[in-house]
């Protein structure tokens, strides 16, 4: 009798979610870092969240862009441990930590004049000089927040992630009692509002910066490693490899969070309580998507090892199963976004705030349209971690870019300035590019590395 179709199905899903639930875990983590500020801030007051919702986007669009090079360790760093070789791990990881302190440098001018960059793209003046009170000081978060991503990036291609976990918990903690200290002016502290929030960031970032330091230089099986011995040695060759790699993946980042860079940017030109209650949907939105982000990081190993092995049907079969697991998350998150819109987003919001039924009413408009947001953002983030397991980036790059660029961002403007719907409509156009994304992305990938050998062959009729 022939084994049942079910069943491979449901070992690859077992084998997706061993190895793609600790990756979620971590993924979870580290946006409790930002659910934290834009809770606390949410109590502070209406304008202190807005400023770091526009603040925090602005960090994290220029983080994503400097993390490609320390994305491009990971690969790097577990091919060079195959081989073991030591040597190649070293260069390799040491120009990483190079290339993030240089890009840090370059970007740190935007952060402390960003008060007024962001007040000439017409956002509310004093949102703007909110914003840039907040990023002058989290700005200088950005060596150590790269630095973190270099080493989680070597220890993850190590398999040594508990340690990443448990530190990025450690800064969970750090960060929510800076914040209620410093923000409210508890136990005694000076009351900060988003200078204080600041401060706690950069705190936060260099507790785990020190912990993963620690580890990977005390650990006696990665002292043979060497990591911070004569650090101050160039290498050009390894330097030039980790930068040919990582530009790709940082653009292809870039992309994905300039779109909603633009659409906060927008948001603001909409009003102060429509840019908060856009913080606070996407805030709950990042929260569902770490999951299907943690399974497209598994996806991109499984895939990986069948295109290794030239295995079409084992790579046809991560790919299908990957994308069963992340639907059905999707559809769960579509239901709770639908079912419970108020209670969710009343969590960022103080019970006596004067804007809270006005953001509560917007904030639930939102959630609804991020039931299609979760699946389109899943469809398009699968696609581009089974892509990354057959080792295609550069036209990926290129079909995001197309898709949040040339079409979302337009389609955002369009629809909520072009024809009135504001907030709504600068969502549509998120959903639009998301999903333009997606289909380009996986039509790519069945099309051409998961595509059946005879269907590329065949001669045409």
């Amino acid at each position: 009798m022939a084994a049942s179709p079910i069943r491979p199905h449901r070992a690859e899903a077992r084998a997706l979610m061993a190895l793609g639930l600790p990756i979620v875990g971590s993924h979870l983590a580290q946006v409790a870092l930002h659910v934290t500020d834009t809770v606390m801030l949410g109590w502070y007051s209406v304008e202190a969240l807005a400023a770091v919702v526009l603040g925090a986007t602005a960090f994290f669009t220029v983080f994503v862009l400097g993390a490609g090079f320390a994305i491009a360790v990971m690969p790097m760093v577990a091919a060079a441990a195959a081989r073991d070789e030591v040597r190649e791990i070293r260069r390799t990881t040491r120009m990483g930590l190079w290339l993030s302190v240089g890009f840090s440098a370059a970007v740190m001018p935007f952060f402390l004049f960003s008060g007024a960059i962001l007040a000439q793209l017409g956002q509310d003046p004093g949102v703007a000089a909110l914003a840039g009170d907040y990023l002058r000081l989290a700005g200088w978060g950005m060596f150590p927040a790269l630095l973190v991503m270099v080493l989680k990036s070597y220890l993850a291609a190590l398999e040594r992630t508990q340690v990443v976990l448990w530190a990025t918990l450690a800064g969970v903690l750090l960060n929510a009692g800076l914040n209620w200290a410093l923000i409210f002016g508890n136990w005694g502290a000076p009351e900060l509002g988003v200078v204080g929030a600041a401060i706690a960031s950069v705190a936060t970032q260099l507790l785990t910066l020190a912990i993963l330091v620690l580890y990977a230089a005390l650990l006696p099986a990665l002292r043979p490693h060497a990591l911070f011995v004569r650090l101050w040695r160039s290498d050009r060759g390894a330097l030039s490899a980790v930068f040919r790699l990582g530009w790709p993946i940082g653009l292809t980042g870039l992309a994905e969070t300039g779109l909603f860079a633009a659409s906060a940017v927008m948001m603001g030109w909409v009003g102060t309580r429509e840019l908060a209650a856009h913080g606070i949907a996407l805030e709950i939105a990042s929260v569902t998507f770490m999951v299907h982000l943690g399974l497209s990081n598994a996806a991109t190993v499984r895939a990986g090892q069948a295109h290794g092995l030239g295995d079409l049907g084992q790579l046809r079969l991560v790919g299908r199963t990957a994308l069963l697991l992340s639907a059905v998350f999707a559809g769960l998150t579509m239901a709770l976004f639908l079912g419970l819109p108020e209670p969710l987003i009343g969590l960022f919001l103080a019970a006596d705030e004067p804007a809270r039924p006005e953001i509560l009413a917007i904030g639930a408009t939102l959630l609804a349209l991020a039931a299609l947001f979760q699946f389109a953002d899943a469809g398009q983030v699968m696609a581009l971690g089974l892509l990354r397991g057959v080792q295609d980036t550069q036209v990926p790059m290129v079909l995001a870019a197309v898709s949040y660029w040339l079409v979302g961002i337009p389609c955002s403007w369009g629809l909520g300035f072009g024809l009135g719907l504001g907030a709504v409509g600068i969502w549509l156009g998120l959903v639009v590019g998301l999903a333009l994304a997606g289909a380009l992305l996986l039509a790519r990938f069945w099309g051409g590395p998961a595509r059946p050998r005879n269907a590329q062959s065949a001669p045409a009729a």
